[in-house]
């Protein structure tokens, strides 16, 4: 089974990297750490990891992150990180 981390390769991937989640949610706490090593990665060798179309709540628990990563702000959609809470 292939993992997130797996279909990234910092090394010989380009300078600048995107990553597109229009198509896809960051469910738990363990997606935006994925995202958050992966960003940590890419700045070991010294490239880039863009990230647009990330939830507001994604996009603020990643604000730890600092310049490792970067969140395009446009386009995002609005929903909400699963949590224990009931609606």
């Amino acid at each position: 089974m292939q993992t997130f981390a797996d279909l990234f390769d910092p090394k010989d991937d380009p300078d600048e990297v995107m990553v597109d989640f229009a198509n896809a949610r960051v469910y738990d706490h363990s997606g935006l750490e994925a995202i958050d090593a992966l960003a940590e990665r890419y700045t070991r060798v010294e490239k880039r990891l863009h990230i647009k179309h990330l939830s507001q709540e994604c996009q603020n628990l990643l604000v730890k992150a600092g310049d490792l990563v970067e969140v395009n702000m446009l386009e995002d959609p609005r929903y909400h990180v699963a949590d224990d809470r009931l609606a």
